[in-house]
């Protein structure tokens, strides 16, 4: 699944792919590959309907990082339906952060393009 998104995005914090969400009272999102997000970071979900757990589709709630491809959100999915990837689908359930909580403002919108002052 990670070839359809970049590794290195020249903007980042960057959209993911999501591999497992648990059904849980702090949900762990697993992503296809190291997210690079920080805790504080405010994301927004993008569930397809052929992955189940539509509950989630369109909610936004800050992280909480736990490894490089896994964070937890304070949303309790345990009445949700089960999150699972079908096989040989052409969509993919996304995970894109949309800002950061007011205490850090340190991941938003990162141009990770070498700088140059002259032209």
């Amino acid at each position: 699944m990670s070839t359809q998104a970049f590794q290195f995005p020249v903007f980042q914090p960057a959209m993911r792919i999501i591999t497992s969400i648990t059904n849980a009272n702090l949900a762990v999102v697993t992503t296809s590959f190291n997210n690079s997000y920080k805790t504080g970071t405010i994301v927004r979900f993008d569930i397809p309907v052929s992955f189940g757990m539509q509950q989630l589709n369109q909610q936004t709630a800050p992280i909480t990082v736990l490894t490089p491809t896994t964070f937890s959100v304070p949303i309790n999915t345990t009445g949700y339906d089960p999150f699972s990837v079908p096989a040989g689908n052409e969509q993919y359930a996304q995970v894109v952060p949309i800002g950061e909580v007011s205490s850090i403002l340190t991941a938003a919108v990162q141009n990770v393009l070498p700088y140059s002052a002259s032209p």
